[in-house]
């Protein structure tokens, strides 16, 4: 948005009049031309102007040229009140019986200028123009008039002096609210021209948030479906793998292994069902639910869940160690969660990545203000970094999620090294849970 568009900004500029607007001008200038005919005959009737009447065809020239120009008075403001103010000077001057229309003419010229001149130094200056011109003018009548003997004549000492006086300062009194009237009307309509620009323009803006936030927070459920997806299947049928593979190997020769390995098979396609089922649960729910918020499913995955990570890992072919450091305590749903989630990942690329002869280290370490997880193998670490990485993102975006920080790298001493600290937030504090 730019200087000159924005609501906000020192530079505003009123958008021009439009169309519909024009077309009511001219209406409106078409109207007062039709009043001020009848009324300057009436004003000529009433002897308004004396013997100083101006023939008919002036007044009608002069009507013509008044409310031309304020037709286009939305179009050129600043011309149009110059226009009308020294047509209305000329045509007093010159007699026209007129002083009702006339005045108001004047009036609505000098508001416009006032409500949609967008450079405030020329609305200054054309006010400051008419009315100093108007003021000057009317000096020079009430000096004329003060000095006229045949006024003097009508009054007698300080009677007259004082009728003068009074006459006077009604005119300037009278002649201060019109201009003043005239130019703060104007400034107000002018400033709240802005003040709705500016409200339409922040609604605009609110719109567009909602927009974007609607379009971020399916962007957001779309990724954590993925990652959901991708730590639930990849753990379970990387499990399956090796234990089918191994099946395979000793079915002739070890028919109870290649039972046992089965069965391990059958377990982890069991436990991958039902991860989906409650996954896809949670999906609909969601999708059901109407107004602000939103009903999520509660993880009942906790952190004694990793210990049974690491007898999986064991059991499908990688060596895996489990420890506890520090004293054990209640974490948030979502802290235990997320490192369930690291931990399975860790280990499922370990099987996958690290070699036959690889074992695992898995330790969960209790500290007084977080909780970290720790996973390290002893396996093959690839030179160049894998296509896709999508467990190593998603990984990343649970813990950027929950607060925490992680490590992902070779050890110095050989091996690959994941490390995860979350701040341990209590139990009874996890008011959203998190989804399975």
């Amino acid at each position: 948005m730019s200087e000159l568009t924005d609501p906000s900004a020192h530079g505003w500029r009123r958008p021009a009049a439009t169309a519909l607007q024009r077309r009511r001008d001219l209406l409106g200038a078409l109207v007062l031309f039709g009043c001020m005919l009848p009324s300057s005959v009436l004003y000529r009737l009433a002897g308004a102007m004396g013997d100083a009447t101006a023939p008919m065809w002036v007044t009608i020239i002069w009507s013509a040229v008044m409310c031309g120009a304020i037709a286009l008075r939305r179009r050129w403001p600043c011309t149009v009140a110059l226009v009308v103010s020294a047509a209305y000077i000329v045509g007093i001057e010159l007699g026209a019986p007129e002083l009702l229309f006339s005045q108001i003419i004047l009036f609505v010229s000098m508001y416009t200028v006032g409500a949609w001149v967008s450079d405030r130094r020329f609305v200054r200056f054309t006010l400051g123009a008419i009315i100093g011109a108007m003021l000057i003018w009317l000096a020079t009548a009430m000096f004329i008039s003060a000095t006229d003997s045949g006024i003097r004549d009508d009054f007698n000492g300080f009677g007259t002096q004082t009728a003068m006086l009074a006459y006077f300062g009604i005119q300037i009194m009278t002649n201060i609210l019109y201009f003043g009237g005239a130019a703060y009307f104007g400034t107000h309509a002018y400033n709240s021209a802005r003040q709705r620009a500016e409200l339409e323009d922040r609604t605009r803006e609110l719109e567009r948030e909602r927009e974007r936030s609607a379009a971020q927070a399916v962007a957001l459920e779309r990724v954590r479906i993925a990652r959901e997806l991708h730590d639930v299947v990849a753990h379970h049928v990387s499990v399956m793998g090796v234990q089918a593979g191994a099946a395979r190997t000793v079915i002739d020769l070890d028919q109870d292994a290649a039972k046992s390995a089965l069965s391990n098979v059958e377990h982890n396609a069991r436990a991958a069902i039902d991860e989906l089922h409650g996954l896809v649960t949670t999906l609909r729910e969601t999708e059901g639910t109407t107004g602000e918020e939103t009903t999520v499913a509660v993880s009942t995955i906790g952190l004694d869940d990793i210990r049974r990570l690491a007898d999986e890992s064991t059991q499908s072919g990688l060596p895996t160690r489990y420890e506890v450091l520090g004293i054990e305590r209640e974490v948030a749903g979502t802290v235990a969660l997320t490192l369930y989630r690291i931990a399975q990942e860790a280990l499922t690329n370990a099987r996958k990545y690290a070699g036959a002869d690889a074992t695992a280290d898995v330790r969960l370490r209790f500290q007084d203000a977080e909780v970290e997880l720790e996973v390290a193998n002893t396996g093959f670490v690839p030179s160049k970094p894998r296509k896709g990485a999508l467990g190593h993102v998603g990984m990343r975006e649970r813990i950027a999620a929950v607060g925490g920080r992680i490590e992902i790298g070779p050890r110095s001493r050989g091996g690959y090294l994941i490390r995860a600290s979350i701040p341990s937030v209590p139990a009874d504090h996890d008011t959203a849970g998190a989804a399975t």
